[in-house]
């Protein structure tokens, strides 16, 4: 709208000027060289204008064709340019859909045109790794590490060709070049704080969870929880070598993450030995109240270590109570109860979860069942709900169980993995002695155990557990086993009739569950 407002303005003031000069009408005359002209003011200013427009027209007629060759030469190349761009598309659409001859085809098309263009390099790189051709894939990593701007991309290459064939010293290598380069680049700060935490690198890994804070590639809570898991792993290592070194650690750790159960345990043991009951305790607490654990109980208990059964019970119970809703609470009362003989206060802590028990929990009740009263039947009964009950909490990360708290996973490497949580596995059902004489019997399943440890991790007895890939993980069987027909027993009888004399051995051992089972068995 105003550019037509303006060109009305301009076509009106040429028109006022033109009247103007109409009605002011005038002679130019010029005398040069012998030569005498006279016109009229319009005229002149006709040719005027007319003396302009074809000096302007040959002008450009004269830019034109001086400019010509450099125009085609520049429209050729941008033809060129365009083609090279279209087979470099057309490349990583077929690397994303898995056409292997067309992506190598439009790999070497693009790499004749564009040259050395990163995407042209990135693109032959993975047209390689498409072919499965793992050393020309490398080869051309390495090539982009001679360019600035494709440097990183160079070592992200190249790490994961190291991890795909089991080459964690290269893989090491390649992340901690790229951490230097770059603090801000994500995957090589975490990938180099999995191996310095399998190989037991703990300052260096603070380091690096210090860098990943200042460049805010974590956030606060993130870095926090980290710290506090990299200071109660270390203060685990020394705890029996430097136990003052590690008290300041786990108070540390316990003080950024209050729910870390092995921190918070590891600071109430070493309070206690240090003299300061009342402060363990408190950690204990207070971690308690979060998220129960089995280990913060035992640590609390034997926080007085001149204490009798009786005394640990009590303070049991104590702990308990900031928590009492918790399956863990129940758990930790029978233990201490049984331990005291107290039958009866072990019977209440587990009576609110009979409908729905835990393995443990059945196998407590089967130890007061026989322990108490001597009732092997009852006994029997729980021991068999055990087998069908569900599983304890435990350590799991990626799903991989493990009987104590590492920082982390054995499978991935990632840190700060493990959960206390219910293991993602379903039980089994009951084990009756009739099917196994015929033959029926369930296998045992194969023991877990963690794959063998790089060099750069095996140096490190405390921690026999590797950085696995993602292709390399374990893969469940295609078919399971199929599982035993299970075959009910008649209920035996309430009053089996008077036992048979037994020797003084037989008596004592009667006053075990685990004696019993053995006579059972």
């Amino acid at each position: 709208m105003i550019r037509i407002v303006l060109f009305l303005l301009a076509v009106i003031a040429l028109a006022l000027g033109a009247m103007w000069i109409a009605d002011r009408p005038g002679d130019v005359v010029l005398t040069w060289q012998g030569w005498r002209i006279a016109t009229s003011i319009n005229v002149a200013l006709l040719a005027l204008g007319a003396l302009l427009a074809a000096t302007i027209l040959i002008w450009s007629l004269f830019r034109f064709f001086v400019a010509v060759p450099g125009n085609l030469s520049i429209f050729l190349t941008e033809r060129r340019k365009a083609r090279g761009w279209r087979a470099l598309s057309r490349g990583m659409i077929a690397v994303g859909a898995g056409n292997l001859q067309l992506a190598r085809n439009s790999a070497n098309e693009a790499q004749q045109i564009l040259g050395s263009e990163p995407l042209a390099m990135l693109l032959a790189a993975q047209a390689a790794q498409l072919d499965g051709d793992a050393p020309r894939a490398e080869a051309e990593f390495r090539v982009m590490l001679t360019q600035p701007e494709t440097r990183l991309l160079g070592l992200r290459g190249l790490y994961l060709e190291a991890r795909r064939r089991d080459d964690h010293h290269a893989a090491r290598d390649a992340a901690e070049e790229a951490a230097k380069s770059d603090t801000n680049i994500f995957w090589a700060s975490e990938a180099l704080l999995e191996y310095q935490s399998l190989g037991g690198e703990w300052d260096e890994a603070l380091a690096t969870v210090a860098r990943e804070a200042k460049a805010k590639t974590i956030d606060k809570p993130t870095a926090k929880r980290r710290r506090a898991v990299l200071l109660a792993a270390q203060g685990l290592t020394i705890e029996h070598s430097d136990a003052e070194k590690a008290l300041v650690l786990a108070r540390e750790a316990a003080k950024l993450a209050p729910s870390l159960a092995p921190a918070a345990a590891l600071a109430g043991r070493l309070e206690a030995r240090a003299g300061s009951i009342k402060r363990g305790s408190r950690v204990i607490e207070k971690a308690w109240a979060l998220a129960p654990h089995p280990e913060l109980a035992e640590s609390y208990g034997g926080l007085r270590l001149q204490a009798n059964a009786k005394e640990r019970l009590e303070r049991v119970e104590k702990l308990a109570a900031k928590n009492p809703e918790h399956p863990e609470s129940a758990l930790a009362i029978a233990r201490a109860a049984i331990d005291a003989q107290d039958f009866s206060a072990a019977r209440a802590a587990l009576s609110p979860f009979a409908a729905n028990p835990t393995q443990a929990m059945c196998l407590m009740m089967a130890e007061v069942e026989a322990t108490e009263h001597g009732d092997h039947g009852k006994a029997r009964e729980w021991m068999a709900r055990a087998v069908r009950a569900k599983r304890d909490l435990a350590w799991v990360a990626d799903g991989y169980i493990s009987e104590r708290w590492l920082p982390a996973s054995p499978l991935t490497g990632r840190l700060d993995a493990f959960e206390w949580k219910e293991p993602p596995v379903a039980p089994a059902g009951p084990i009756l002695e009739h099917v196994v004489e015929q033959g029926f019997q369930k296998p045992a399943p194969a023991p877990v155990s963690p794959p063998p440890a790089p060099p750069s991790v095996a140096a490190k007895p405390a921690e026999d557990i590797l950085l696995v890939p993602e292709d390399a993980r374990p893969r469940l069987p295609a078919k399971r086993p199929a599982i035993a027909p299970v075959i009910a027993e008649p209920p035996l009888p309430d009053d089996p009739g008077p036992e048979p004399e037994q020797d003084d051995d037989e008596k004592a051992g009667k006053s075990s569950i685990f004696g019993w089972l053995n006579r059972s068995a």
